[in-house]
């Protein structure tokens, strides 16, 4: 028993020091990104190719998303309304649901398993294959050819995702209420403008560059990581998706913690 109480001991203190080593490289293979930002100038080409494929390539899994987000929250919340006479304000349930919280969660969990797994993917291949060592031996720095047109894309397509996953869910709500509830169109969009304020934006789009920064170089990161031929790519893509994902989750809540709780007080 003592034996195997050891040996499990040893197991958690190796997998302990595992996670501390790889958040040190992390926070090493972050700062020299944030270093590198002024290389956006020299590869801007790459940050256009890059912007094309964060942004427009992932409209068609960000439009499905978005419109189901909408009719999903006036089916769920629109009839308990109903069923209390007030379906009249199911506009502002809707509008407070996908501004500042459900649109804003849901693209970047899509963005993550997109943009996360493409990057992870994409360049743990490039590892394996030594074509980042190459890079190196011609003297170009891997991180500013690779990295940095990767997060500066990312932190300028993310914004305007959003914002298109916020009117198209609005603009769901809108037709679904009308269909499902019968409420009148005017009602709905009074309701979803009396009810939205400054501090609900400020919510919603404070994400999408935070979202940006930290799918891009935990992909990144786990890419450059990469080790062991062709499975090794599969992990890592992995990897990138489920942190990533992660990533999305906590700092959506925290973020909007924070910012109500500041604006509040």
């Amino acid at each position: 028993m003592r034996e195997l109480a050891r040996k499990y001991a040893t197991s958690v203190e190796e997998w302990l020091k595992g996670v501390a080593f790889a958040m040190q490289e992390f926070l090493f293979f972050s700062l020299r990104a944030f270093g590198k930002l002024g290389a956006a100038r020299r590869y801007w080409r790459d940050v256009l190719d890059q912007a094309y494929i964060c942004g427009v390539e992932s409209l068609p899994i960000l439009i499905v998303s978005a419109l189901s987000i909408g009719s999903l929250i006036v089916i769920e919340v629109g009839h308990q309304l109903a069923e209390f006479g007030a379906k009249t304000m199911t506009g502002r349930s809707v509008a407070l649901s996908v501004v500042r919280e459900i649109s804003p969660l849901v693209a970047g969990l899509m963005l993550a398993a997109r943009v996360g797994a493409r990057n992870s993917s994409e360049l743990g291949a490039m590892q394996i294959s030594e074509q980042i060592d190459a890079l190196r031996a011609f003297g170009t720095d891997p991180i500013a050819k690779l990295v940095v047109p990767r997060l500066v894309a990312a932190a300028l397509m993310f914004a305007p995702l959003i914002a298109l996953c916020d009117v198209l869910g609005l603009v769901s709500g809108a037709y679904l209420a009308e269909w499902d509830l019968h409420l009148d169109p005017g009602i709905y969009w009074n309701s979803v403008i009396d009810i939205l304020r400054p501090m609900d934006w400020v919510v919603g789009f404070s994400k999408p560059p935070v979202f940006a920064i930290g799918i891009s170089l935990i992909s990144c990161y786990n890419g450059f990581a990469t080790t062991g031929g062709t499975a090794g790519v599969g992990r890592s893509t992995i990897k990138g998706i489920v942190y990533s994902s992660a990533f999305v989750l906590i700092t959506n809540f925290y973020l909007s913690k924070v910012i109500l709780d500041l604006m509040r007080g």
